[in-house]
C-alpha cells in the first residue's frame, strides 16, 4: 500500500484494487491504530483511530480532498505535503 503522506506519527496510505474496492479511501495509520476515511463524504467507516488523530486526518483531508479523489479515479499515487 503506498505511503501518500505522514504527520504527527499518522501515516496516510492508498491501495487500488478494481471497482469492488469502491468506495474511495484511505488508510490512516498511528502507532497500533487505523482509520478508514471514505474520501467523499470524508467520514471514518472502519477503525479505532483516537480521536486527536482523526481530527488531524479531517483536516488533511479538508486541504487534499480534490486531489485524492482524482488520485483515486486515475490510479496516479502521488506525495501530498504533510499537515
Amino acid at each position: 500500500m503506498p505511503e501518500i503522506s505522514r504527520f504527527y506519527g499518522i501515516t496516510i496510505k492508498m491501495f487500488f484494487k478494481p471497482k469492488e474496492h469502491e468506495p474511495g479511501h484511505i488508510h490512516a495509520m498511528y502507532g497500533e491504530h487505523i482509520g478508514i476515511f471514505d474520501l467523499k463524504t470524508l467520514k471514518m467507516t472502519e477503525g479505532d483511530l483516537p480521536t486527536r488523530a482523526q481530527e488531524l486526518v479531517l483536516e488533511w483531508l479538508n486541504q487534499n480532498q480534490m486531489e485524492l479523489l482524482e488520485m483515486w479515479d486515475t490510479q496516479n499515487i502521488k506525495k501530498l505535503p504533510p499537515l
